[in-house]
């Protein structure tokens, strides 16, 4: 059963098309790992770009899908089509306290050991934030071993067609569920979220007439002005939001990229990191349902 009918919901988000405005009933549904790890396995790869094999998707998707009461896929087709967009969390700390106890009953080792992709992760993260020494110090003592408090890492990707509308019911059904979670005793209470998200970088000359357009053309709700961004550009328009009540934010470059030239095709594509205390997670939801939602 859907999330939408759970909760006798029924979110229809428009989409701009050269003929006008078309309504699509977009479905919310839990994770399903039965349907969703190859379409999953696909926008992880979307999300971490030319790093992506880095953080081995198909165990990271595994991961992801080993926990299907939190998080959020939607679809257009009904529970057994692949999903448009995801939104999940997972606590960096959990993993090597459950993989190492999976080791002692199988008796394959005694030693607590990282999952894969949740080591891989953390290295990459720890290793981006340098350039930035006090995200790098706030990091590193929240992923500390002996931390009291737990770092929430935030992967939300959709395919590039999905409207921005969507964005505030998937947050609002994460803060639930992350409650929900916590009133049963589950290892969900975050001090701080991390979002990974994805950016491009226009030239010079892109920039300006990016700008132009933005003062030309009536201004679409939640965009922002390209004279502000300094050239670099997200792709998820909630990105300025999650921003404005972070803690830090860091571009980045990523590890794998090939060097581009002038007139190399395509953009120039990178990474940022976005460090939300948890107690903001509510106003940011109030501020996306205030900005991409129609009012009632």
């Amino acid at each position: 059963m859907s999330k939408r009918k759970q909760t006798d919901e029924e979110e229809e988000v428009g989409s701009e098309t050269e003929s006008g405005r078309v309504q699509v009933d977009f479905e919310f549904f839990d994770p399903n790992p039965d349907i969703d790890f190859v379409a999953l396995k696909r926008l992880i790869g979307q999300l971490f770009q030319a790093d992506a094999d880095i953080f081995r998707p198909h165990l990271l998707a595994e991961l992801i899908l080993s926990q299907p009461l939190v998080g959020t896929t939607v679809k257009t087709d009904g529970r057994e089509s692949d999903p448009y967009a995801f939104l999940t969390v997972l606590n960096m700390h959990v993993h090597k306290v459950l993989l190492s106890v999976v080791r002692f009953l199988v008796h394959i080792s005694h030693s607590s050991q990282d999952h894969p992709s949740i080591k891989a992760l953390t290295e990459y993260i720890l290793s981006k934030s340098e350039a930035d020494p006090s995200l790098h110090q706030t990091l590193q003592r929240i992923l500390s071993p002996n931390a009291s408090s737990h770092l929430g890492f935030v992967f939300s990707e959709r395919l590039v067609n999905m409207p921005v509308e969507i964005v505030p019911h998937m947050y609002r059904m994460l803060a639930d569920e992350i409650q929900w979670a916590c009133d049963d005793g589950e290892p969900y209470h975050f001090s701080h979220i991390l979002v990974l998200s994805r950016t491009f970088t226009l030239s010079e000359e892109e920039t300006e007439a990016a700008v132009a357009s933005f003062q030309q053309q009536k201004r679409r709700k939640g965009a922002q002005d390209p004279s502000s961004t300094g050239g670099v550009f997200s792709f998820h328009h909630e990105d300025q939001y999650t921003q404005e009540l972070a803690s830090h934010s860091l571009d980045f470059s990523l590890s794998n990229a090939l060097p581009r030239e002038k007139e190399s095709f395509g953009l120039e594509q990178g990474g940022r990191l976005i460090l939300l205390p948890a107690d903001k997670l509510p106003q940011l939801i109030s501020n996306l349902a205030a900005t991409f939602l129609p009012s009632s």
